[in-house]
């Protein structure tokens, strides 16, 4: 990993990374913690790679902690458990979420169960931990929320109808709470596509390097590709807020 030179008064002091035991939530834990952020690092089952995240991350202070974005209660003690021990945040990373999928043409597949499950955890689910968290980001310095969502919400081409109707949800909510939540709390989607993570069940290197082929960048997503777009939101946007940052090798051209 390459250092990035960053005045010290636009690094958060402490950041939640939910989705964080995996892809691109582990990336941008390690990130953080690189530029000296103390991280906690959410997870909704697998608290063992969780953990194993946390001991691989530089410094000290970090925690990992049970934060699933479809509990109410798991996001209300998580927020309280942050609150009791840092008093604020300073940025909040929404990286968890889930997709079934679903061939677009399938609209009998895309039964009303997956639909509202997937929007659940891909749109409400990070609006739950926004709200959850809002009183801590209020408190934290050059505050920020950064949205992982998805280039399928500009392109209409991704896992299944609803996963791409979510993530057009996250980004017409991140541009509202940029409005919402200024000046103190600075709001951006990060737009990723075909990040070589185990995110989509089923989908192999070898599909993610055949789309890749046909791209103006011609390469595949790695996470920390998508990892230092979010710091740059975070530490460098510090004059933006309410946009979408593709991260997709040119797809939506």
């Amino acid at each position: 990993m390459t250092a990035i030179d960053i005045p010290m008064a636009t690094v958060p002091e402490v950041a939640v990374v939910t989705g964080g035991s995996s892809g691109i939530g582990k990336a941008t834990a390690a990130r953080l913690a690189e530029l000296g952020s103390t991280v906690v690092v959410g997870y909704n089952s697998r608290a063992d790679a969780a953990n194993d995240v946390v001991g691989s991350l530089k410094g000290t202070g970090h925690i990992a902690m049970r934060i699933s974005i479809d509990d109410p209660a798991s996001i209300a003690d998580a927020a309280a458990a942050v609150g009791d021990r840092f008093g604020k945040i300073d940025t909040l990373v929404n990286c968890g979420g889930a997709t079934t999928p679903v061939p677009a043409a399938d609209l009998e597949g895309l039964t009303d169960d997956i639909f509202d499950r997937t929007v659940m955890l891909n749109l409400r689910g990070p609006f739950a931990v926004i709200r959850a968290f809002r009183p801590l980001l209020e408190q934290g310095d050059n505050a920020s929320i950064v949205n992982l969502s998805s280039i399928a919400a500009r392109t209409g081409i991704g896992s299944s109808l609803a996963y791409l109707a979510a993530k057009g949800g996250l980004d017409s909510l991140t541009i509202a709470l940029a409005k919402v939540l200024a000046p103190k709390v600075r709001v951006f989607s990060v737009s990723p596509a075909g990040v070589d993570t185990d995110f989509v069940p089923n989908r192999s290197r070898e599909q993610l390097e055949k789309v890749a082929e046909k791209l103006p960048l011609g390469r595949v997503t790695t996470p920390d590709d998508v990892a230092r777009a979010v710091i740059a939101c975070i530490v460098n946007l510090t004059s933006s807020t309410g946009i979408i940052v593709p991260v997709d090798e040119g797809r939506h051209l």
